[in-house]
């Protein structure tokens, strides 16, 4: 068994797929739409599907934005400068939650940005 993907529902898919592509460097691996049911599909990811676990986007047609509740934690992303990588976030006019730096009572450097649906994305440094 393997973990295939997490799925995210989001308000305006452009929009998210700018972001997990630009602003994170995700490729888009795919994108489906299907008219019966009024969504699409969009799979983003920094490998194809068969070599590792991505990032599913789902749009509702008919639904702008969602509650995000309190049951979702994050998506974790290893990136080889924390620092920088916020940097680039901001630079692009996204949302750095928790500037990096050493996590509390560890030693490894974290942050956290959020995605244009307020999903929080973790950046932890690789070592």
């Amino acid at each position: 068994m393997r973990l295939l993907h997490t799925m995210i529902r989001v308000g305006d898919l452009d929009r998210s797929i700018k972001f997990y592509t630009e602003l994170l460097g995700m490729k888009l691996l795919r994108r489906d739409d299907y008219p019966d049911g009024k969504f699409t599909l969009a799979f983003v990811g920094y490998t194809d599907e068969r070599d590792g676990t991505v990032i599913e986007l789902t749009h509702n047609w008919d639904t702008p934005s969602y509650d995000l509740g309190t049951g979702f934690g994050h998506l974790a992303v290893e990136v080889d400068d924390a620092y920088a990588a916020c940097e680039k976030i901001k630079a692009q006019g996204g949302t750095v939650v928790r500037e990096a730096g050493p996590m509390k009572h560890g030693t490894t450097v974290i942050a956290f940005v959020t995605d244009p649906d307020g999903y929080k994305i973790e950046f932890i440094q690789r070592k």
